[in-house]
């Protein structure tokens, strides 16, 4: 999964993770920094949860509509052997979002920050 993530590190069309209905002109974005961490349990707010957790953060400079859901759900597919690392490069080359992996579900999604 970290490998596949550098594919998507930079300034690229991301038509492939792009949402239906999305309303953007321009699917060009540029992703700064994906991170991807394990931890055995995770607190939130003011409680533990004892589960196995990967967290995904991902740095970019705007996102598409479900942008960051269908990375993480690509990525996630790269971890269950559906997909090679290198076939997300291909998969963002493509501009084909049928060619990507699902749509995460919203539940455990955070925006965890808004920096201008």
């Amino acid at each position: 999964m970290r490998e596949a993530a550098q594919y998507l590190i930079g300034k690229h069309d991301f038509s492939s993770f792009r949402g239906s209905g999305c309303a953007s002109k321009n699917p060009v974005r540029t992703i700064i920094n994906i991170s991807i961490s394990e931890f055995s349990s995770i607190d939130f707010m003011s409680f533990k949860f004892n589960t196995p957790v990967i967290k995904v953060s991902i740095e970019a400079d705007a996102f598409l509509r479900h942008m960051a859901r269908n990375i993480v759900g690509t990525l996630v597919e790269v971890g269950r052997g559906r997909f090679s690392p290198t076939g997300v490069k291909e998969i963002l080359e493509s501009k084909d979002r049928r060619l990507s992996g699902p749509t995460a579900p919203a539940q455990g999604l955070f925006l965890e920050k808004i920096s201008y």
